[in-house]
């Protein structure tokens, strides 16, 4: 069992919590007490010169009688506690008219408990109200029938136990009222600590996802390429058969170590396993161009003679961007067609363009410029391509992050464009802070 295990605490807090898992039974002993209290007053002495002593006066079945009554009436402090105090304010009223001018008003006590129930189970305003008219009520029922003169230490006692039993029945719920606050804030902090959990946690798994497919789509469509000029040069050209396997096993090692930089992700910080490569980025944009250049596709890389460096996700982002461009391009512009990657950095912008001059695979034309305009995407609840792909979805996720958009469509011209502009000074301030 395991020491912070809290089961073994659990029969010590039952314990402490009996009265509230058996209300009834502690209420019924409560007032048995009461009652107890009750008799041991009204036979009690309390002017003797050698202090109070018991059997110094004679119990009368009226106060027996009142105290049964108001006792009973306790036990349902907690269904009826304006009825119970009502109760036992008129008995301990019915007590000080009968016994005029007696000191000992032992009913008061049950008037008194009454009174602290009431306070504890309602709210300030109630507890106000109730208790300054059960006080004024009490107090000036003990002036006119009580012991003279009118300010005997007896009445100012009576006055002075029920203003304490109100003041002390507020106190104790405002109290049960800031613990119930705290153990609420503290249960909604810890479900928000669990939903921003669950959120990090889905979208780190959506990121992973988006690396996984960049990768795995980029480098199977170049392998798939590759192999069918394989297949169809083996007998007649073997040597542009070998050429074609080697490109295959290159971009095959490519997308294993690129497969193993993105699962050591998920590795632990301290595994010495993990990779510790950098993440792809502009600046091996050429090789990537190469990888395509080889795989049949002519492109045409036009960056900027100087590049200033960029921050790291929008480096990245770019870069997948145009990866992904260029698969597409691979898949679906047909045979012939000639790629133009673009690059254009501002003081606050990021430019990514890549063109293409395809018509489409055989049997499946691309649409013309005039038949569907490019359209611009500048946030997540934009629509999807109808493609059902997850390659332009996955851009624009990528893209929205970083508060870019992305404009994706046929050109008047023929082929397709992809364009995506990334904001610079956002995510510089993003990352300074």
């Amino acid at each position: 069992m395991s020491l912070l295990d809290p089961r073994p605490d659990a029969p010590r807090a039952g314990r402490f919590q009996w009265h509230r898992t058996h209300p009834l039974v502690f209420d019924a002993a409560l007032a048995v007490a009461v009652f107890a209290c009750i008799l041991c007053g009204a036979v009690a002495g309390p002017h003797d010169p050698h202090g109070p002593r018991f059997a110094g006066h004679h119990l009368s079945a009226l106060t027996v009688a009142l105290a049964a009554l108001a006792c009973a009436a306790l036990v349902l402090r907690r269904r009826l506690p304006r009825t119970v105090l009502a109760v036992t304010g008129t008995l301990t009223i019915v007590e000080l008219v009968a016994r005029s001018g007696d000191p000992r008003v032992p009913v008061a006590a049950s008037a008194v408990i009454a009174l602290y129930n009431l306070a504890s189970r309602t709210d300030r305003p109630t507890t106000g109200r109730v208790g300054a008219l059960t006080v004024v009520v009490l107090t000036a029922a003990a002036m006119l029938y009580g012991p003279r003169p009118w300010y005997a230490q007896e009445n100012i006692a009576l006055f002075a136990w029920t203003g304490m039993a109100a003041a002390a029945g507020d106190a104790v719920r405002s109290r049960r009222a800031f613990v119930s606050a705290i153990r609420e804030r503290a249960e909604r902090a810890e479900r928000t600590r669990e939903e921003e959990a669950r959120r990090r946690v889905a979208e780190e798994r959506l990121r992973i996802a988006r690396e996984l497919h960049d990768v795995v789509a980029h480098h199977i469509a170049l392998v798939n390429v590759q192999a069918g000029v394989a297949s169809h040069v083996m007998d007649n050209r073997p040597d542009q058969a070998k050429e074609a396997l080697a490109h295959v096993r290159e971009a095959s090692r490519s997308a294993l170590e690129e497969l193993r930089a993105t699962v050591g992700l998920l590795r632990q910080s301290d595994d010495p396993k993990a990779p510790t490569e950098p993440a792809p980025g502009l600046g091996v944009l050429d090789q990537l161009v190469d990888g395509f250049v080889r795989a049949g596709i002519p492109v045409d890389l036009e960056v900027p003679q100087s590049p200033r460096p960029l921050p790291a996700s929008v480096d990245l982002t770019a870069y997948r961007v145009v990866q992904e461009a260029l698969t597409n391009v691979h898949k679906h512009a047909g045979e012939g067609a000639r790629a133009t990657v673009r690059i254009v950095q501002a003081d606050t912008a990021l430019t990514v363009t890549v063109l293409d001059d395809g018509a489409g695979r055989a049997g499946i034309p691309r649409q013309k410029g005039g038949d569907r305009p490019p359209v611009e995407s500048g946030g997540p609840g934009e629509p999807e391509d109808s493609g059902g792909g997850h390659g332009l979805i996955g851009m624009r996720e990528r893209v929205f992050a970083l508060r870019g958009t992305v404009v994706t469509g046929p050109r008047a011209a023929g082929g397709f464009q992809v364009r995506v502009t990334l904001p610079l000074q956002a995510v510089r301030t993003g990352e300074s802070v």
